[in-house]
This record gives structure tokens, C-alpha cells and sequence, in this order.
């Protein structure tokens, strides 16, 4: 089990990361059409997995907005954002941040936390228990696990040159 902080105090998560080259865990999340989708609906492209605790956040919607400016224009990439939030609301944070592109998802894991625990980002206690830690991950296209970011710090935003440099490198 790792831990992570928020704002300087220890947060305890559930599960483990998995490791670099392994197979990603499959998880679902309901996008903002309410309609359930699967880590297999992205086959045959580059994924970056983004877990972030929710959009309504400054962090998480600050990094949403990054990947959506540096990523989202990749051909062959998709980055996929998995987030506490509901459908209505990542929507609504989308349209008013014009976040259009085929090539950012949001999903929402607020029916099961099927990503969260099979990640290791599954937050176990405090406060934010039940939401996604900041985490990072990037899939080649046969969704082997070629990145691995746990931000250590909740309120930290990730390395995106990394994550974004570890995509392009597998077009």
C-alpha cells in the first residue's frame, strides 16, 4: 500500500501501482453521455491515464486543461481523464473550458472505483477517501504499462514532459 500527502499530511491508498511493462488492469468509467466505457473501447492507441480526485479541483483542472492543450492534438494518442466527479459535471467543466477534442476523455468512476483500485490511486481515508490520488500512466497500443507517475504530493501537478515524451515516443 503507498501513501501520498495532502498538503504535508499522509494519505494512505489502497492497492498496488503496477508496474512498468506490465499489462494494464482493465477498468470502466461512465463517460459524459452516461454510457459505460472500458480501457478496451481505446485499442489500438497510445493511452495516457490521468487520475485525478476531481475536476472541480484548481489542480486537476488546471492539468486537464494541459494535457488537453499538449496532448490532445497527438494523432494515435488519447488522453483519458478518470476522475470522483459526475458525467453532468466534467461536461459542464469541459464545455466552459472548451475542451472538445475526440482526442481527451473524461470518465467518471463514481458508479465503482474499478480504476482507482486497479491502479493503486484508490485514496483510503481522510477527507478525499474514495477519490483518485494524482497519478499518471501511459500505455503503448497493445496497453502494456510503459509510464508510472504517483504524484507524491495531492496538490502537485505531474511531469508532463515525461508522461507526454514517454507517448510520442510509442507512435
Amino acid at each position: 500500500m503507498a501513501s501520498v500527502t495532502l498538503k504535508g499530511n499522509s494519505v494512505q491508498l489502497e492497492g498496488n501501482l503496477p508496474s512498468l511493462n506490465s499489462k494494464a488492469p482493465m477498468f470502466s468509467g461512465i463517460a459524459q453521455d452516461l454510457k459505460t466505457m472500458n480501457l478496451s473501447d481505446f485499442t489500438g492507441k497510445v493511452k495516457i491515464l490521468v487520475g485525478v480526485p476531481s475536476l472541480d479541483t484548481s489542480v486537476c483542472a488546471m492539468e486537464t486543461k494541459k494535457f488537453h492543450e499538449r496532448a490532445a492534438k497527438m494523432d494515435g494518442v488519447v488522453t483519458v481523464v478518470i476522475s470522483g466527479d459526475l458525467p453532468f459535471a466534467m461536461k459542464r467543466f469541459c464545455t466552459m473550458e472548451g475542451i472538445n477534442s475526440p482526442n481527451l476523455v473524461t470518465l467518471s468512476q463514481y458508479r465503482d472505483f474499478s480504476f482507482s483500485k486497479a491502479y493503486g490511486t484508490h485514496i483510503a481515508d481522510g477527507g478525499m477517501k474514495g477519490l483518485s490520488a494524482r497519478a499518471v500512466f501511459v500505455l503503448d497500443k497493445n496497453d502494456t504499462i510503459r509510464y508510472v507517475e504517483l504524484v507524491p504530493e495531492i496538490a502537485s501537478e505531474p511531469n508532463y514532459e515525461a508522461a507526454i515524451g514517454e507517448a510520442k515516443k510509442l507512435l
